[in-house]
């Protein structure tokens, strides 16, 4: 006799539609994948930053302990690894990634990130993806994306690599772009800039897709090492003022939320250093930071001046901008200014900052989507600007006066090309002479940081000190 239960009606259960196959099990919604999934799309298609986007997303959903560590992972490993996956998703499919509809296409790069890059087991990576596509794009895309997912499931990154990228040999720039995930532009200039290693190049790549730590400065006078030390971090190898977060908010850490403290890439706070240990041979009481928004550098350099005695105009095209300086400031006055058409005279600052806009290589691990968003065809304009803004800074500091310039890129066109066309205005300092605690800054005389030599930002840095008249 059958077993009805609770069944009143004694008839049998559907388990689908009428005649049909039965219905798939609804989807499970997973909190931390949607959320990497809906950074993912505001990157495509409002070009939105992920570093800026993502703690406000969680912070908003509720999102925290090890979901908000998945969403992280997820979101900032797949846009990172975005070459390399759509090379694989290529293989697996009989149309390339570009015909695939971008929503399909940003989950299915998140699962290929699962598969090849987390501890995810497959069978897990793959029904989470699926879930995924069916809640937040449709059932039918769902099959397509199932059966991509499985093949891409049948082997390991290192296998799919050595089917997807060109043998070392024969096209080297070719084979890092995609081993290591970048364009190959990015592959070229950073080649370039190491002086032509391959293999340091690949170790340059493989740098920017590790997930820095959280680097954090003591302004002086204001808040001690010791201080962040106690409250969880431990010292930095070469800043005086620098520390890394183990772990956790940096926020929570009372001498950050009273902006005695604040986070800054070590190499960020040493090229500011690097600017005030140059002897001058006369006074030494105004100082200039030209584009200082968002504020760190200005930050650090308001509490040296401070502490000498000296003051600290920060300045700033843009008036959002030119409200952060104010925030991460104390004594120093901040205006809105456009450093090409400055309000203020010349000759009248005894050191000038100029970090100037640029492409951003140098902070790759940072800003993740960042790779794919520059376009090489902009350099010449923004190597325009960057002449333009040196010479104002030139300008602005007295004879005998030093300016460092400064960018958050190693590009050779960025860097050494634009400084090698003031010789007439400036002598060049060796710039590695004042920062003697740093190994490893490259030839000179400029000083060029590292990911994968000093654990930094790939930050550039000249010193310059203006001809007499």
């Amino acid at each position: 006799m059958t077993n009805r239960g609770n069944n009143p009606s004694g008839r049998a259960r559907s388990t689908g539609r009428r005649g049909g196959p039965p219905r798939p099990p609804k989807p499970v919604r997973d909190e931390a994948r949607n959320a990497a999934y809906d950074l993912m799309r505001a990157v495509d298609e409002r070009d939105a930053y992920a570093n800026l986007l993502l703690p406000q997303m969680l912070r908003q959903r509720d999102i925290t302990g090890r979901d908000a560590a998945l969403a992280t992972e997820l979101a900032y490993g797949t846009l990172r690894g975005l070459g390399t996956y759509d090379e694989v998703i290529a293989a697996c499919s009989d149309r390339p990634p570009e015909e695939i509809d971008p929503p399909l296409l940003d989950a299915m790069r998140l699962g290929v990130h699962q598969l090849l890059r987390t501890r995810i087991p497959a069978h897990a990576a793959v029904s989470a993806t699926i879930d995924l596509v069916r809640l937040r794009v449709g059932q039918g895309p769902s099959r397509f994306a199932n059966a991509i997912l499985r093949k891409v499931s049948q082997r390991s990154l290192d296998e799919w690599l050595k089917a997807v990228a060109p043998p070392v040999e024969d096209d080297p720039i070719g084979h890092l772009a995609i081993t290591y995930s970048h364009p190959k532009w990015i592959v070229t200039a950073l080649r370039d800039a190491v002086g032509g290693s391959i293999d340091e190049t690949a170790k340059a790549l493989e740098a920017d897709n590790e997930r820095p730590r959280v680097a954090l400065v003591a302004r002086p006078g204001r808040a001690t090492i010791d201080e962040l030390v106690d409250a969880g971090a431990e010292p930095a190898p070469y800043s005086p003022y620098g520390a890394y977060l183990v772990d956790g908010d940096p926020g929570r850490l009372r001498a950050v939320g009273e902006a005695r403290a604040a986070v800054q890439d070590e190499a960020s706070q040493l090229v500011a250093l690097a600017l005030t240990r140059v002897p001058l041979d006369d006074r030494d009481g105004t100082w200039l930071d030209m584009c200082a928004g968002p504020g760190g550098k200005a930050g650090l350099l308001d509490a040296v001046a401070a502490q000498t005695g000296a003051r600290l105009l920060a300045g700033d095209s843009q008036e959002h901008r030119a409200r952060l300086v104010w925030q991460a400031t104390k004594e120093a006055a901040v205006v809105v200014a456009d450093g090409t058409n400055p309000p203020w005279r010349e000759g009248v600052f005894d050191r000038v900052m100029l970090d100037a806009p640029c492409t951003g290589l140098g902070a790759l691990r940072r800003r993740p989507e960042a790779r794919w968003r520059r376009d090489p065809r902009g350099i010449p304009d923004l190597t325009a600007l960057q002449r333009a803004l040196l010479k104002e800074a030139l300008r602005a500091v007295r004879p005998g006066g030093v300016v460092a310039y400064v960018t958050c890129s190693p590009h050779i066109a960025e860097t050494r090309a634009v400084v090698g066309d003031m010789g007439e205005l400036a002598e060049t300092l060796d710039a590695r002479a004042y920062l003697p605690e740093v190994p490893g800054l490259g030839d000179g005389p400029y000083a060029q940081f590292w990911p994968h030599r000093h654990g930094t930002d790939a930050m550039f840095l000249a010193l310059l000190r203006r001809r007499a008249a």
